[in-house]
């Protein structure tokens, strides 16, 4: 599984492995469930890629897809991120703001190291996945969300539950579903199909 190394590239899953075709099948049968969905695998095996197939090949193809790095913002710009924030909420915050979850209305938002999530918004977190509750910072206002979460993660949220990092039980909601990530080591000839694949790309 890989993803183009131009954005003009198309991206698809390509392989004729035992495990993409498995792959396949699950994208298949979990795409349209409204179930969380947890992809785990190595860095660099296409998570992205898998959460996008997940989005295509459902009902709400239309809506957006977006995506989000938890490791690549602090907690407080992370919190206002994912749930947007009122005027005056914090230094900066010159006036409301929608978050990802309000942007997103009826699609997927895909958040990739949610291992990286500070355990202080995993709570807010567990919320939405509960009850599709959340509030924007610095407000009291309930607003409600029809997205569908998909996380990813390249560390065994498992064990991170025994050191307290994550909590547990945000991982058990997380997980319903679970898709394991390939990496290409363990796929046999696909690396000869991406290899074509990129070389025609290239040449065209």
């Amino acid at each position: 599984i890989e993803t183009s190394p131009e954005k003009s590239f198309q991206t698809t899953l390509i392989g004729s492995s035992s495990l993409v075709k498995q792959l396949r099948q699950q994208i298949e049968l979990y795409a349209n469930t409204q179930f969380p969905i947890l992809i785990e695998g190595e860095s660099g095996t296409g998570k992205e890629l898998i959460a996008k197939a997940l989005h295509d090949q459902s009902k709400n193809s239309g809506q957006p897809f977006l995506a989000l790095n938890c490791a690549a913002f602090s907690a407080e710009l992370l919190d206002a991120q994912l749930f947007g924030h009122k005027k005056g909420a914090f230094t900066g915050a010159n006036k409301d703001n929608a978050g990802f979850f309000e942007v997103c209305g009826s699609g997927t938002l895909f958040l990739d190291e949610i291992g990286e999530m500070p355990i202080e918004l995993q709570a807010k977190l567990l919320r939405v996945l509960e009850n599709s509750e959340y509030y924007r910072v610095g407000e009291t206002q309930v607003r409600i969300t029809d997205v569908r979460i998909i996380a990813a993660t390249n560390r065994p949220l498992s064990q991170l539950t025994t050191v307290g990092s994550f909590r547990e039980d945000l991982y058990h909601r997380l997980s319903v579903l679970t898709v394991k990530s390939p990496p290409l080591r363990d796929r046999g000839d696909d690396k000869n199909e991406l290899l074509s694949h990129f070389q025609e790309a290239l040449a065209g």
